[in-house]
């Protein structure tokens, strides 16, 4: 007879049901399948393998990349009453957690590949009662991945040797490619795929060229309250970024690599517990973080890849609240990703000018953001989204076709030794001391752009360099890239979009906002919710989510009975912090 996990989804979680194919891969597990689960980061990956560790005997080994995000998922599991541990270098209580597991007193166990991998545990676990093998981040296994993890692909020898014991890897960002070597790496058979989709409709996503980023970043910041990232693409970059954004009144931290660890793990612990702080950072920090409430995410230059722009932006609105994703680029990021492509070895450099490619498609679209990214991981989107700045605010399109002909003779006529400010002076007649000193005001491009073309030229500009066109050269001057060629000669074109007019945003004027309405019950929820985490020292989402406090301030509980009709209020945590609740409620 098949087991019913609803009654334990309700008691421990407080759910009334299932969302998307959490049904169908909890089903899966209980029936000791294999199962590559594909779902969108806030979509409730870890409730597929937590659920079941409860209901099966024996105890859910969960291998996870990060010590920080073992630390996260331990205290989220605890306090809705599942008996977890970690078993990392990181832990000082490692013989009692090897004692807690032999003695079958663990649902949950959490070990890094590299621990996993190592025949000490494999032995351990010989000795014990498995339910489970649950691999998360489960795209860190793939080479095809951007996250790839060589201690990951060491892992099949060990869930081999328990091959009675059901798998289940999971992950957000795996396109086709990476789907089927994670089926191959970890002995997952190909009907055991189960792709939820990719969509994050709760995001809004701009993309917008930089121009003066610092206060791009700020006025983001100004306009959404609640928890940021800011993602900087060097860590002397993160310094500098931080200080003057620290101006805007909102508390800021810096983390990268080179910080003292110990500076590191307080800063992230400061983040983790704060409603409003801003963490800005290198790659280095996100993967590790399973705070549901951020509600913004900004790259300050280029991600890497559209992978790793999704998973970054993914950071942002894991509870399903709306956030938005603000991504900020020139035309040196590209120039500076070509760069890196001819460093790497030549069999990756295909695919690496393929990624960056479609990046470069992803800043210039007229069309859905969302859809673009939807398509890039094998779905079929419809074309509008209404909810990223295209779609808002449907930008222009022009043919500047002619106008980039001019923009490249300019750079051709004056010798390819110039950059762009210079450049637009010659075309739209600007006489300086230098034009008049290199003769360049008699040249045929003199003064031949003028009305509304003059505010297209740095577009153009940015464009030309996007898709290869011109290139820095290392005097800072423009040359010629290998795309130039067919937009001199007639064969190609350039359409491209006309930048709106910038309006400065108003401070709290985002529709992240955690409480819309206003009401006062919600902000003495919130207080309440803060003291109580301090107390039991934990970040305050872990007591309860925003989205759980609106509930209960729209429906105002007058009993133990009725707060348990809250979405999000599980048995465990009704016990821990049902009165008090009740005590702020009935006091409004």
């Amino acid at each position: 007879m098949a087991l019913d996990p609803i009654p334990v989804l309700q008691s421990t979680f407080g759910f009334p049901d299932f969302r998307g194919v959490q049904r169908q891969v909890v089903d899966r597990v209980l029936g000791g399948r294999r199962t590559l689960a594909v779902m969108p980061t806030g979509a409730g990956k870890s409730l597929t393998y937590q659920l079941p560790a409860q209901m099966l005997p024996g105890t859910c080994v969960v291998v996870s990349p990060l010590i920080a995000l073992m630390h996260d998922q331990l205290r989220a599991a605890t306090a809705v009453g599942i008996r977890a541990a970690t078993l990392t270098s990181a832990d000082d209580n490692r013989a009692e957690t090897r004692g807690r597991f032999l003695d079958g007193e663990l649902d949950l166990l959490y070990v890094a590949p590299e621990r996993a991998s190592g025949s000490d545990f494999r032995e351990l676990l010989s000795r014990g009662n498995l339910s489970l093998f649950a691999i998360d981040e489960a795209h860190c296994v793939s080479e095809w991945g951007h996250d790839f993890r060589p201690d990951y692909r060491l892992l099949r020898p060990l869930f081999d040797q328990f091959p009675d014991v059901p798998r289940l890897a999971l992950t957000a960002t795996a396109d086709a490619h990476t789907r089927a070597d994670i089926l191959e790496q970890l002995g997952i058979p190909q009907d055991g795929l189960i792709v939820a989709g990719f969509d994050r409709p709760n995001i809004r996503y701009h993309i917008t060229p930089r121009d003066q980023g610092t206060r791009q970043i700020a006025d983001v910041i100004a306009a959404t309250p609640g928890p940021g990232i800011v993602y900087v693409q060097s860590r002397a970059g993160t310094e500098k970024l931080a200080e003057a954004l620290a101006r805007t009144g909102r508390p800021v931290r810096v983390y990268h690599a080179g910080l003292d660890p110990a500076v590191r793990q307080r800063n992230q612990h400061d983040f983790v517990a704060s409603e409003d702080m801003v963490m800005v950072a290198t790659i280095a920090f996100g993967m590790g973080i399973d705070k549901p409430d951020v509600r913004f995410v900004a790259h300050a230059g280029l991600p890497k890849s559209i992978e790793a722009y999704y998973q970054e932006t993914g950071r942002a609105g894991r509870d399903g609240d709306p956030a938005v994703a603000h991504l900020f680029w020139g035309a040196d990021d590209f120039a500076r990703a070509r760069q890196r492509i001819g460093e790497v070895e030549p069999a990756r450099q295909p695919g690496e000018r393929q990624r960056l490619n479609a990046l470069g498609a992803l800043v210039e679209t007229a069309g859905c953001r969302r859809a673009m990214l939807l398509r890039h991981f094998g779905e079929q989107p419809g074309d509008y989204c209404g909810n990223c700045d295209n779609c808002l605010s449907p930008p222009n399109a022009v043919d500047a076709t002619e106008l980039a002909q001019k923009y490249l003779s300019a750079v051709f006529r004056t010798g390819m030794m110039f950059g762009a400010t210079y450049i637009e002076q010659v075309l739209t007649g600007q006489s300086t001391e230098r034009s008049l000193m290199n003769g360049h005001e008699q040249l045929s491009v003199w003064n031949i752009v003028d009305g509304d073309d003059v505010a297209l030229l740095k577009p153009v500009g940015r464009a030309l360099q996007l898709r290869d066109a011109l290139r820095a050269n290392d005097h800072g001057g423009l040359e010629f890239g290998p795309a130039a060629r067919g937009l001199l000669k007639g064969g190609d074109t350039l359409s491209m979009i006309v930048p709106p007019k910038r309006e400065r945003r108003r401070r709290g004027g985002g529709s992240a906002t955690p409480n819309p309405t206003g009401d006062p019950l919600f902000e003495a929820l919130r207080a309440k919710r803060r003291e109580l985490a301090q107390e039991a020292g934990v970040p305050p989402y872990v007591i309860f989510h925003d989205s759980v406090l609106r509930e209960m301030a729209a429906d105002r509980p007058q009993t133990i009975g009725g707060m348990r009709r809250i979405t999000g209020v599980g048995e465990k945590k009704l016990q821990a912090y049902g009165d008090a609740f009740l005590s702020v409620i009935k006091q409004h």
